[in-house]
């Protein structure tokens, strides 16, 4: 893995080890409203941190916005930083991406550590250098490629999560054991999120972490096999959009799960994906995930907003499907009478 990425059994001499690694003049730390009222409490305490100043903005996905960045710019502006200072990113992935963005483009670039707070950016957001705010009604729309210095993996926070933020980041695990190998797959399939060990957790985060830190290392700029990585993402983007425009969003991790019925349908019918393994993911989803209501008329928008993902080169929809467990293949368009299909058939097996 990752000489950046450390998975850390103990947070405190993990974090001041790093940031003695790290020369910088000032030291700030972000969190959003939720991460300073559960997770600030639990390592502001630290000596490494004495020093640091406190930058926090609104929590949850609808303040991933120009707004939150510019507070967070004019906040580094008025607490003195310079290009050799250097920012500690604490939280979700709506945190870690701002966060990233907003010091990778102040005075043309700071530095930046990572520390995840919940299981999907723990998973996901905090690792492979996307940063970025969501704009003009699209999810990540604007953003650059930055790759913290440190990325500090700790359980320790997920104990402050609920249900829900459980399952959000479970649902980027499930997506890496598809893309992974059988015996990954049925791991994650067996782990009861109900009766959570949070021991057996921590393996099974560190497996998924280093699935995608090996696809990121081949292909840092998503070029290739890094659109392994976007499975699920396609339809899943779409939904997480459809629900910010209409005012009432889902967790990145809902849509994610969502998507990956609609992609595994997808597979099933031009690649042969098993048909059985399709229905164990509509089964775990339904049971864990619940269904995102839509009808026929929303089929236009959700196709429009599929239009619009970065994978596109072209008016045609681009997805990542899989063939088997383990077979990605990427670069697989869809007509929109495709797409409307596959639409179809997520609404007749979801019981929407």
């Amino acid at each position: 893995m990752n000489q950046n990425i450390i998975i850390s059994g103990n947070l405190q001499a993990d974090l001041s080890h790093a940031l003695g690694d790290i020369s910088h003049d000032r030291l700030f730390v972000l969190t959003d409203t939720t991460t300073h009222r559960l997770c600030w409490p639990l390592v502001e305490v630290f000596p490494c941190l004495k020093e640091a100043r406190l930058i926090t903005i609104g929590a949850t996905d609808e303040n991933k916005t120009l707004e939150s960045l510019s507070y967070v710019w004019t906040s580094l502006q008025q607490g003195g930083a310079t290009r050799h200072s250097l920012m500690v990113n604490l939280g979700g992935g709506m945190v870690t991406d701002l966060g990233g963005f907003a010091a990778s483009t102040f005075k043309r670039g700071m530095a930046y550590v990572n520390i995840p707070t919940t299981l999907l950016s723990l998973v996901d957001a905090s690792v492979g250098g996307k940063t970025g705010i969501n704009f003009g009604g699209l999810k990540n729309e604007i953003g650059v490629f930055s790759t913290p210095r440190r990325v500090l993996l700790s359980t320790e926070f997920l104990r402050t999560l609920d249900f829900q933020g459980i399952c959000s980041g479970y649902a980027e695990m499930l997506k890496h054991g598809l893309i992974s190998n059988e015996a990954h797959w049925a791991d994650l399939l067996r782990f009861d999120l109900d009766e959570i060990d949070y021991a057996r957790l921590q393996e099974l985060v560190a497996e998924s972490v280093a699935v995608k830190a090996r696809i990121v290392e081949e292909d840092p700029s998503e070029k290739g096999i890094r659109k392994a990585l976007n499975l699920g993402h396609t339809a899943g983007h779409a939904f997480e959009s459809l629900a910010l425009l209409s005012g009432h969003p889902v967790l990145h991790g809902y849509a994610v799960a969502w998507g990956l019925v609609c992609e595994l349908y997808l597979s099933a019918k031009r690649l042969g994906f098993s048909k059985h393994k399709l229905q164990q993911v509509i089964q775990f989803v339904r049971e864990h995930y619940g269904t995102f209501a839509f009808d026929c008329r929303q089929y236009d928008r959700l196709y429009e907003l599929m239009t619009h993902d970065k994978k596109n080169t072209g008016q045609e929809v681009n997805f990542t499907l899989l063939a088997d467990v383990g077979d990605v293949r990427i670069n697989q368009t869809a007509t929109r009478d495709e797409v409307f299909d596959m639409l179809d058939f997520y609404r007749e097996s979801m019981g929407c």
